[in-house]
């Protein structure tokens, strides 16, 4: 899990957390509360693990109505430069044209922006799954 800080658009540090969103967001999220006046948050709606993606939506739109901040969405794609990004263990999501398909193919890893306005945010947030539960 990656959560950028950003001040003025610029990345200002970032946390890096090998822990499932569902037992570390909550407490990365409580600190940074306690630090600074968080405005807005954009997360990567997907596509990825089905229960991180039901995970990071849950927490962070209950805190962003709580908080009355914004909340915003951006595909995964995005932040690993449009490379593949983990579906399961044997097979990764790719991006060719507009279109996401399953491939054999290790994935890439994530990295931050340095500027957060060059994402192309949503105001649709809900997590975006890609292929049906099974």
């Amino acid at each position: 899990m990656l959560v950028g800080i950003y001040e003025d658009d610029k990345l200002t540090s970032q946390i890096i957390s090998e822990e499932k969103a569902s037992e570390e967001l909550i407490n990365i999220l409580s600190d940074l509360n306690s630090k600074f006046d968080i405005k807005s948050i954009t997360y990567a709606n997907g596509p990825g693990s089905f229960m991180g993606l039901k995970v990071s939506y849950a927490i962070l739109k209950t805190f962003c109505i709580v908080k009355k901040c914004d909340f915003r969405a951006v595909s995964g794609f995005e932040l690993n430069d449009f490379g593949a990004i983990r579906a399961n263990k044997m097979l990764s999501f790719t991006y060719d044209n507009g279109n996401i398909n399953l491939e054999k193919i290790e994935p890439k890893p994530f990295k931050l922006p340095i500027i957060l306005s060059k994402l192309n945010k949503s105001c649709d947030t809900l997590p975006n799954y890609i292929i049906d539960a099974v």
